[in-house]
């Protein structure tokens, strides 16, 4: 039996093997052949089902479905899940501008609101731009998703990347925080300056909003 499925969330080639091997080890499958480029997967098996073939895709940290039965599952509708990332662009794009004016502003002579200005708002200028991050992160959790659960398979693509990335920005930015919280308390103005002006959290933001867009 040969079938074609539609395969979602692949970026990259390492994807495309990541999900090619994981279903070439399914029993009963003859044949396998992944394409990035048309997002589907073409399989010619026997002594196994639809269901294990994508159970094991989705196990790969993907999706798949029988093409020419989305209408069955509106869900996983590509014209669906192209609108869902078209409004994650937008909503991204919304909350990194203002978080890239913030941190990198000042550096081209631009002013910024007294609230975020001087020693005594350092606190403010750091925690306004970690709270500008957070949304950018949760509306492109896929990423660290993905990209970790290939990572811990042992399959990491390019979602790793940016999950590694990304991730590391945001917790150095939070060490920041404290560093800088410590620093007004013990009035530590090196210390201050310091970690103020050795952020990451518009980086964390700008690799999200990049990759999706």
């Amino acid at each position: 039996m040969k079938e074609i499925f539609t395969v979602t969330g692949m970026t990259c080639s390492a994807c495309e093997n990541a999900v090619f091997k994981s279903v070439s080890k399914l029993s009963g499958v003859k044949n396998v052949s992944v394409s990035l480029l048309s997002n589907s997967m073409t399989v010619e098996f026997e002594n196994t089902s639809e269901e294990e073939i994508i159970k094991a895709v989705r196990n790969a940290g993907y999706n798949a479905f029988l093409k020419g039965k989305k209408e069955k599952t509106p869900s996983h509708n590509i014209d669906d899940e192209t609108k869902k990332v078209k409004t994650r662009l937008i909503w991204s794009i919304v909350f990194t501008i203002p978080l890239f004016y913030i941190s990198m502003g000042h550096m081209m002579g631009l002013p910024l609101p007294s609230f975020l200005s001087g020693y005594e708002n350092s606190l403010s200028f750091v925690f306004t731009q970690f709270l500008l991050t957070i949304p950018v992160v949760i509306l492109n959790f896929k990423f660290y998703k993905v990209g970790f659960k290939t990572l811990f398979h042992g399959k990491p693509n390019m979602d790793s990347l940016i999950a590694i990335g990304s991730s590391s920005s945001l917790i150095y930015g939070i060490f920041a925080i404290y560093k800088i919280g410590k620093g007004l308390a013990l009035s530590d103005h090196n210390l201050v300056h310091s970690y103020s002006m050795d952020l990451y959290f518009e980086s964390a933001a700008m690799i999200l909003t990049l990759i999706t867009l």
